[in-house]
Parts: C-alpha cells; structure tokens; sequence
C-alpha cells in the first residue's frame, strides 16, 4: 500500500516516478505534531529515491532533500503550484543539516543517487538544487566531475524557494542568513521535554521514598513532605533546563549554554526559595541549587545540537569543561541532601 502522499505515478525516460501530493493531509499534520514529542521520530522516514512534483518535464529543476519526512515534507509543500523534481538522499532518517555533519547528506550519497536516476537522461540541463544547511556535507566540485551536475545552493528556509526560483535561482541575503527566532526554538521543546525519558519519574519517585529517611527511622509524612519537594525542586530543574533556557536562549547572558542553563535553574531556585521554600537548612539549600544547577546546565547543553548558533568544535570544548564540573557539583548536592536528612 502506498503512502497516502502519493497521488500516482508519472511515466518519464527514466522509469515510472511517483507523484506526491505537495498539501500536507490530516495525517500529515498528526504525524508532524506526534514527531515534535519524539513519539516515533527514529522511524520517521521516506523512501530515498526520485519524485515528482506536479508534472515536470525535461526542463524542470532539482530539488535535493533528506529522507527524514519532516523535511521531505516541507519541501514539497514549499514546491506547492510547481513543476518540479524531488531527489531524496539515503539519510537514515537524519533530517538535512544534522545528515549533513554526520556525512550521510553528502557528496558519494548524492552523486550516487545522480547516477542510479540517471538524472542526465531525465532533464535536459545539468543543474541540481541542494539546500544550504547541506552544503557542509556536499563538494560541488567533486559533484560537478564525478556526474557533469552543477550545485546550486538553494535558501536556508524551504518557504523562500518560491521566490529563489522566481529570481533565477538566485537566493538574496535574507535568504542566506539562518535566523532563530522564538517560534522555531519553542518547536523544538517538546523533544527537549522528552529528552529524559523514564529518568523523569525514576529519579523523583527515588528521591520520593529517600525523603522519609531520617536518625529515628523511616518517616511516611517527612517522605511526602520533604519529598513532595524534593519532587518539585527535580521537575522546576527540569523545566529551567528544556523550557526556560531555550525559550530565553538570546536574552540570557553569557555564552556558554551549560552555564546559561545554570542561570535558569538559579532564578528557578530563587523563586522557589521565596515562595514555598528550597529546603530546612542551609545544608539542604545548599544541595539543592548544585543538584539543580547540575541537571538544567547539562540539558541546557544538549540543546547546542538544535541551535545554530554553535559550531561542533564549540560543543565539544564546552562538554569538556562543563561535563565534569556537572556531574561533580550535582554528586555533591545528592550528598549535601542526603546528609541533609538526618541533621
């Protein structure tokens, strides 16, 4: 059974090429909401292969995507009202800029799929459309001698191609600049969210039962009480790091994600502080802002592999200073609190 964004198949020199519908369906949409929550994102993928956009001949261009079907997706919706081709590269499910960096978008996957299409028998020009977050992975140069095509690099937005197409396939400097607004930062949370899995109700539920430990036994009110907090001390951590850091991302100083995720935690802790309290003393107090501190500045810093304003030799400075100091400052808090509970 085909995909229901099939819509049939066009017969071409090359072979039959299925024809994909570029309105998103119902279905569509559900899936692209389900995938933001990280439910089924390793398995979201499309067949690598050649498609067709409305009825594109020989002159039509080339439009170069990943098979992760978020992209695909957006890429056929943004051809909407064309005539174009859509080559997908074998990207193991890894969308186009992340593919890129890890080779999979890349110059021996393209200039296979060039050739297994016989893409020069298909058009009658010899010019094919990568988009620009994936120029890192593809040598235009190499492209140009192993295939006979020329790279063009397209914008770094899909909805700008419309107009990219109608100024020659020439992008304007907006279209090369790669923004990061509010909007796309708040996309991305929910996979952020879900960052932790089974560990957000492990650790609280286990930091829930230690909580009743004190010098005159096992207390069920000091468990409910000291670990009701302790609950929401873990998940305030939690929210500073996946939530709060991302969506201030700009307006929170420094420049280091992992201490920017320590900020937020520290504010968090702040408020807690004057509102219903951080712990009964300041050994506990004390504990709670290394423990708290730890966990948002280490899921702070795993967010530098959505952002764009990091660089891979950046990130990996950054965790080699900023891992160590996490794990030692959040051991010493779980120390601090459970010495705090029986002081």
């Amino acid at each position: 059974m085909l995909p229901e964004y099939i819509n049939s198949t066009l017969k071409t020199p090359v072979g039959d090429v299925w024809q994909v519908a570029s309105q998103w369906s119902r279905k569509d949409l559900w899936e692209t909401i389900k995938v933001r929550w990280n439910l089924g994102r390793m398995n979201y993928r499309v067949k690598p292969g050649l498609y067709a956009i409305g009825n594109p001949d020989e002159n039509a261009h080339i439009f170069v995507t990943a098979n992760f079907k978020l992209s695909f997706d957006h890429l056929r919706r943004a051809l909407k009202g064309m005539n174009a081709w859509m080559l997908v590269l074998d990207t193991k499910g890894v969308n186009v800029w992340c593919a890129a960096g890890k080779g999979t978008f890349g110059t021996k996957e393209l200039t296979y799929r060039i050739k297994a299409h016989e893409l020069s028998k298909l058009v009658s020009h010899n010019k094919i459309i990568v988009p620009q977050l994936g120029a890192v992975g593809v040598s235009a140069h190499e492209i140009l001698n192993n295939t006979g095509f020329h790279v063009i690099y397209g914008p770094v937005v899909a909805s700008d191609i419309s107009d990219f197409v109608k100024q020659g396939l020439k992008a304007s400097p907006e279209m090369r600049k790669i923004e990061f607004p509010l909007k796309d930062r708040l996309k991305l949370i929910p996979v952020e969210i879900t960052f932790g899995g089974f560990y957000l109700l492990l650790v609280p539920a286990l930091f829930f039962v230690l909580a009743g430990l004190s010098l005159s036994g096992y207390s069920v009110d000091d468990a409910w009480y000291r670990g009701g907090r302790a609950v929401l001390n873990l998940f305030a951590a939690y929210f500073a790091g996946c939530v709060v850091t991302p969506a201030l991302l700009p307006w929170i100083p420094f420049r280091r994600f992992s201490v920017k995720g320590l900020i937020s935690a520290w504010a968090i802790a702040a408020l807690l502080y004057f509102t219903v309290g951080l712990g009964n003393s300041l050994v506990e107090i004390v504990s709670w802002l290394l423990i708290m501190g730890g966990i948002s500045s280490f899921l702070a810093m795993n967010f530098t592999g959505s952002s764009t304003y990091t660089s891979l030799s950046g990130v990996l400075k950054e965790m080699k200073i900023s891992l160590p100091t996490q794990i030692v400052g959040a051991s010493l808090g779980l120390l601090g609190w459970i010495v705090s509970l029986f002081i």
